[in-house]
């Protein structure tokens, strides 16, 4: 079975999380730099079978657009264009990054590792997609 695999797209950084085979797990895979995504994923659709690619749709607490809305829209048309067979999908990523954050404290990091922002990136998409998994299953 394909993977399907999660994007928390920023300005400057993006986080990536990706299924087990089964798509039963989900689990962080890297945090690159954002203007480096399309290459990025390029090859790892190379290399593995993707069926479903999510993206996280950023919202306010009353389900408004929030300011990063529009760099978003931007990278996903051009994820569009690049990877046009590839069925996108986009999910409410609000309230992943605490989520990550407290995830971090709970797990038992020291300070200093708690201010590593790829991680936050990564665990992000990781709570993305494992939340869609939750979702999907039911």
């Amino acid at each position: 079975m394909p993977r399907i695999l999660a994007i928390d797209y920023g300005q400057k950084r993006t986080g990536i999380a990706v299924t087990d085979e089964l798509q039963i797990i989900a689990s962080g895979l890297t945090t690159i730099p954002s203007e480096t995504v399309l290459l990025f994923l390029t090859d790892y659709f190379q290399k593995e079978k993707v069926e479903k690619v999510l993206i996280g749709e950023p919202k306010q607490m009353n389900g408004e657009p929030s300011e990063s809305t529009a760099v978003i829209e931007a990278f996903v048309e051009k994820f569009k264009v690049s990877f046009p067979n590839m069925i996108l999908e986009r999910v409410d990523e609000r309230f992943t990054s605490k989520m990550a954050f407290q995830t971090m404290i709970d797990s038992g990091l020291k300070k200093k590792q708690r201010q590593n922002k790829a991680l936050i990136d990564e665990i992000s998409a990781t709570i993305m997609l494992q939340d869609y998994l939750s979702r999907k299953m039911f």
